[in-house]
């Protein structure tokens, strides 16, 4: 198998997840209006289980889904700069933001590690499941940071998208 169906199929698998997460996410909540108005029978797993689902599919899916071009930028000032002003802007905001993340990377992993003593309400499933999808996520932003800079340095980044130019048909 080639790395590029490969990279396809993962990136299929991962949009898969996060359409089950957010499937998974409306099930629940209509369960939750069914127990609650129907049958007088208010549960409350299913607000931590929403709460679960939300929380991995933000970060699961800006880690592994969302692709460079998709991220919401401040288009309008990255846009009316010279090229080699967006070049610098990349370049300083990929590195600040991959020195951060690196910076609290253990911090991060600490915090995990630890909660994995408090478990939630009523799934009883220990915090340190529901925090762990964290450090995919910070590993991920780390790495697109730096190919960020990369892109730049090679003179390869994304251009300035112009508001016109997108088709909203």
């Amino acid at each position: 198998m080639s790395f590029e169906r490969l990279r396809a199929r993962s990136y299929r698998g991962a949009e898969i997840i996060v359409g089950l997460l957010l499937g998974s996410m409306f099930v629940t909540f209509l369960l939750q209006i069914l127990f609650r108005y129907v049958l007088s029978l208010p549960v409350g797993w299913t607000v931590e289980w929403v709460t679960i689902a939300w929380l991995w599919g933000i970060l699961f899916g800006y880690a592994f889904v969302v692709r460079d071009a998709d991220v919401i930028r401040l288009d309008i000032i990255y846009a009316a700069m010279p090229d080699g002003v967006r070049r610098i802007m990349d370049i300083v905001t990929g590195l600040t933001c991959a020195g951060i993340l690196i910076w609290t990377l253990p911090a991060c992993l600490d915090y995990i590690t630890f909660m994995h003593r408090e478990k939630t309400a009523y799934l009883r499933w220990p915090f340190s499941i529901i925090f762990g999808m964290y450090l995919p996520f910070v590993v991920a932003v780390i790495i697109r940071s730096l190919l960020t800079v990369w892109r730049a340095l090679r003179g390869n980044h994304l251009p300035a998208i112009q508001a016109e130019s997108h088709d909203y048909d």
